[in-house]
């Protein structure tokens, strides 16, 4: 009898050995196939092709702000997605908050430049606007961007124009407070695009107000929130 109950408990622990090994293997290629997906979609991205001199200036001037001037400004990826973003939907009116050195604001300037289009941008910090405005004059864009300087909050209440995209990338907690005056402006089938959108940075308020109401479709990815008004 005691040799039988030993027997059943070695043949127990074999088992539990071998379903660790089994659940330990299958969760090592589960991470080696998540490992190959990120590895084939970076691959599957390039660098910005430019299409003629101008567009190569720019993506140098790009690069150059990219490397000298990287004070709170979003990534390239992020930048090339509000260009494609805004040229896709022809955009004729877009909104800024939080210009920084103008990195955002001249991927916008890219798009709007072949839609005819007009970029308001708001800087609250004075030397972060003086740099943008150069960057803007450098990449040729001084016509079509144009910086307002001081507090966006106040600021914001000037303007009566619809709006295209709403691009929100400045105080977290204050989100809620653009969201509520600029909504309204917000034409349908508009776009408010929030940056720094995670468990961390997002602020609680804004993103119920985004996902809760039904004229507003939102989905986040990478960081970033893209809120249709429907």
């Amino acid at each position: 009898m005691k040799n039988a109950t030993r027997s059943t408990i070695v043949v127990s622990f074999i088992i539990i050995g071998i379903s660790a090994i089994l659940f330990s293997d299958a969760l090592a290629q589960r991470s080696s196939r998540s490992r190959g997906r990120g590895r084939s979609e970076s691959q599957l991205e390039k660098p910005p092709v430019p299409i003629d001199d101008n567009e190569k200036k720019i993506l140098s001037i790009l690069d150059d702000i990219r490397a000298t001037q990287s004070y709170r400004n979003v990534p390239p990826q992020d930048g090339r997605f509000l260009r494609i973003t805004a040229q896709g939907m022809n955009a004729k009116n877009v909104v800024e908050i939080g210009t920084s050195t103008g990195y955002s604001g001249i991927w916008f300037g890219m798009a709007l430049q072949k839609t005819g289009g007009r970029l308001t941008t708001y800087e609250i910090d004075a030397q972060r606007a003086a740099t943008a405005r150069a960057n803007f004059k450098r990449a040729g864009m001084a016509d079509i961007i144009t910086l307002v300087e001081g507090d966006a909050h106040e600021q914001v209440k000037k303007l009566k124009d619809p709006i295209d995209i709403l691009f929100l990338d400045a105080d977290k907690e204050g989100y809620i407070d653009y969201l509520n005056k600029l909504l309204p402006l917000v034409r349908p089938g508009g776009l408010v695009i929030a940056h720094n959108i995670n468990a961390s940075m997002a602020d609680p308020e804004y993103m119920k107000a985004i996902t809760t109401n039904p004229k507003l479709e939102t989905i986040v990815r990478s960081g970033v929130s893209l809120t249709l008004k429907k």
